[in-house]
């Protein structure tokens, strides 16, 4: 029988665990005995996966939000490392959550333990002391877009492109009728998705915008019917409290605990908070407006570090502002229902949009969950 292979992995958010659990799905296909412990969320715990801590107590975005949970993050993190400093595993793999995982990851990789990095920070938006510490932490990493992998094998980080899974996931051509019907949603109607976040830090600070963005888009466009997904129990909430404190209780709207991609999949426009779900927008070919809105020291502070010009995915890959994008004091409901009206009207800006989103998910559907475990094999085998 084969030797135990022990995986510490963590992933601090719901994206995070999307990507990990087929990561593990794959490599239990490839390698028996394998065990998988750390820190992750419901995706990875199904696929066998055991979770030290919450994942939720790492789920933070944004300076000023980290700053308030700092001490119980640093805590869990110097009880993980020493944990795994005693326990030894064969490799670890850190999921995204970058300020997080790197910390960890540097102190393995120094103790003698293959440290992986799957997901890369935002080296490309942010100042190169990123890249710098990445090449500090880790034994390899893993990378989602083509553009990622050149900027580390200059510096002489090795370096894995995947390609994204989530365009493997999606299929090339949305069932639109089928998710329609799926979701129950009135036929004959424009279906716009609400995509505000994520984490609750950004329903704090963008469910009531896109709630008066939609409530002043009906009072143009009457034919409307929103959806809007929500990832967890607590989010969901929030959003209904919104709903409730500006009285709007009336919109047209279809409020969902998951199914995110059924709703996107409906949808004939969005509106995205920015982050993965503005590439899943693009994946189902959803023609969108993407917004972005913080606390003012956490957004102060970005606007200092960022040089990309843009800050959605989609304008990423597309290395221009093809998606409109509202940020800050730019995403108040009059202009999020404003750019919404618009790109509805523009029907060409909505071929555009659509066309070069084909080309994304040919580009980026890569089996990313085989490619990235045959590479953390091939670590392990090292």
């Amino acid at each position: 029988m084969a030797e135990l292979l022990r995986v510490a992995m963590v992933a601090g958010e719901a994206s995070g665990d999307q990507l990990a659990a087929p990561l593990i799905a794959a490599l239990k296909t490839r390698r028996n005995p394998i065990l998988f412990a750390g820190i992750g969320g419901p995706r990875m715990q199904a696929q066998g996966f055991e979770s030290h801590y919450p994942m939720e107590r790492l789920s933070v975005r944004g300076y000023a939000e980290v700053v308030r949970h700092y001490r119980e993050i640093m805590s869990i993190r110097r009880r993980l490392v020493k944990a795994l400093l005693a326990e030894r595993p064969d490799v670890y793999i850190g999921v995204d959550a970058s300020e997080f995982n790197l910390g960890v990851e540097r102190r393995l990789k120094d103790a003698g333990i293959p440290a992986i990095h799957y997901v890369s920070p935002q080296v490309w938006a942010w100042r190169g002391r990123r890249v710098r510490r990445v090449a500090r932490s880790v034994t390899r990493i893993l990378v989602m877009f083509p553009f990622e992998a050149p900027l580390y094998e200059k510096i002489g980080v090795p370096v894995t492109y995947v390609g994204h899974p989530l365009a493997d996931l999606i299929p090339l051509e949305p069932a639109k009728h089928e998710a329609r019907a799926a979701l129950k949603l009135p036929a004959g109607k424009l279906i716009v998705a609400l995509l505000p976040g994520s984490r609750r830090s950004e329903l704090q600070y963008m469910a009531k915008s896109f709630v008066l963005a939609a409530h002043r888009f009906r009072q143009e466009v009457h034919d409307v019917h929103f959806v809007c997904p929500m990832v967890t129990r607590d989010t969901r909430d929030l959003f209904a409290r919104a709903l409730r404190d500006e009285d709007r209780s009336d919109l047209p709207l279809t409020l969902l605990f998951g199914h995110s991609h059924e709703a996107l999949a409906a949808a004939d426009l969005a509106l995205v908070g920015s982050g993965t779900a503005t590439l899943e927008t693009a994946l189902f070919k959803t023609p969108m407006v993407i917004t972005y809105r913080q606390s003012p020291l956490t957004f102060a502070l970005m606007r200092q570090m960022m040089y990309l010009p843009y800050v959605g995915l989609p304008n990423v890959l597309a290395g221009e502002k093809l998606v409109p994008e509202l940020i800050q004091d730019d995403a108040h409901p009059a202009a999020l229902a404003g750019a919404l009206l618009t790109l509805l009207r523009d029907t060409a800006a909505q071929r555009r949009q659509v066309e070069r989103f084909r080309e994304f998910h040919q580009l980026l559907r890569q089996n990313a969950a085989d490619k990235a475990a045959d590479a953390v094999l091939q670590v392990v085998k090292k």
